[in-house]
């Protein structure tokens, strides 16, 4: 993100995320000129699992085995013409119509939330589909409903605890339970609600991974790009 030095950063009021500034600067007449093309300005490292995938974690940290193997497997079923991948969450029409060119599977997408972290206050609260699923059906649910959907998945799970809890991540588990879910290590999450949740994924039939927007996002074009066909 550029800005110009004639901001007036100093009235900044505070806000939950860098996204909300372009709003705010809009607001106040200044021209605000959308990069979003340029998919590889919208990769955040917010989380392990976006490391991973850019390629940038260590190659021998035993943590990473559980992800990095899931991971393989998901770019397995991309190269499959017959299977199908599912992804959920904060993903984009640009992510989608990528996919649909750069792998040989089926995808079946679930859009939901885009901007939840910039909502203006009054507006609705977040609401998930899949979260409603969950809320019926507990979170060890999570890879039975997925695998009845498709042969992998890639899932925006603060979208879930969005739905579950509001978009304040102050009353989200801590970034180290959510971390640990990212990896699919259960046995370091101590929020029951999200260590159900990732016990579920990592013992699906079909492989799931889960993470933030980025992975949903241009973190996908760095999960599957260079793998498949």
């Amino acid at each position: 993100m550029a800005i110009p030095a004639r901001a007036p950063l100093a009235e900044l009021p505070d806000v939950a995320a860098d996204n909300g500034l372009p709003r705010w600067l809009a607001e106040r007449g200044h021209q605000v000129r959308d990069l979003r093309a340029r998919w590889r300005l919208q990769v955040d490292l917010d989380s392990p699992i976006d490391v991973l995938v850019a390629g940038q974690a260590a190659r021998d940290d035993p943590t990473l085995e559980r992800a990095r193997a899931t991971i393989d497997r998901v770019r397995s079923i991309t190269r499959d013409p017959r299977a199908e991948l599912v992804v959920a969450g904060r993903t984009s029409a640009a992510t989608l119509a990528w996919l649909e060119t750069a792998t040989a599977s089926r995808i079946r997408a679930l859009v939901e939330e885009r901007g939840m972290r910039t909502a203006a206050a009054g507006q609705r609260p977040a609401r998930s589909m899949l979260g409603l699923v969950l809320d019926r059906e507990g979170p060890a649910a999570l890879g039975r409903v997925l695998a009845g959907l498709a042969d992998a998945a890639v899932i925006d799970s603060r979208v879930l605890l969005a739905h579950r809890l509001g978009v304040d991540e102050g009353g989200w588990p801590p970034p180290e339970d959510r971390f640990a879910s990212d990896l699919l290590d259960p046995e370091r999450i101590a929020d029951p609600w999200l260590r159900a949740l990732t016990v579920a994924a990592s013992e699906a039939s079909i492989p799931v991974l889960l993470g933030g927007h980025t992975l949903v996002g241009p973190g996908l074009r760095l999960l599957l790009g260079s793998r498949t066909r």
